[in-house]
């Protein structure tokens, strides 16, 4: 096992000690919250594993690098770029299924573009945004977001 993972564990269950002997009632009350909260949140994480799952297993890496990898340039970035920003999907989701994708042969530009469109643009809560910000800085904002996201990806494709 990983010594990292063992180090984070280990520390966790000693805040979780240490909260305990602190206050037994407030530690037994957000231990129940995260309880709910993981059971909330297992449905959403199981149908992304199950669906990178069989992304991975009915799609060949080649045909997954030809259309997102090096040989795509600059149109694969673009790709999943749209696919990101249309895309609900919590961060620590997505990185599980960027890095499944990036071993399948994609570019580290067209990983980068998904990751940064993912947390910058946001098609699904842009209704929300139009109704408190106003339509145009609402658009606005996620045009920009868009742009500095594949500008990113293209400055990642370069250093790494």
């Amino acid at each position: 096992m990983n010594p990292t993972i063992i180090l984070i564990n280990l520390f966790a269950i000693g805040c979780l000690i240490f909260a305990f002997t602190k206050d037994r009632a407030k530690t037994k009350q957000s231990v129940e919250v995260a309880v709910k909260s993981f059971f909330r949140i297992l449905p959403p994480v199981l149908i992304i594993i199950i669906l990178i799952g069989l992304l991975l297993g009915f799609v060949p890496p080649s045909e997954i690098s030809k259309v997102i990898g090096e040989q795509s340039g600059f149109s694969g970035v673009l790709l999943i770029a749209l696919l990101g920003s249309i895309l609900h999907i919590q961060a620590f989701i997505s990185f599980p299924l960027a890095a499944s994708i990036l071993e399948s042969g994609a570019s580290i530009s067209a990983v980068a573009a998904f990751i940064t469109t993912l947390t910058m643009v946001g098609t699904a809560t842009l209704p929300l945004e139009m109704r408190e910000l106003g339509k145009k800085i609402a658009l606005l904002r996620n045009g920009i977001s868009f742009v500095i996201a594949i500008v990113i990806a293209l400055i990642m494709g370069v250093i790494l």
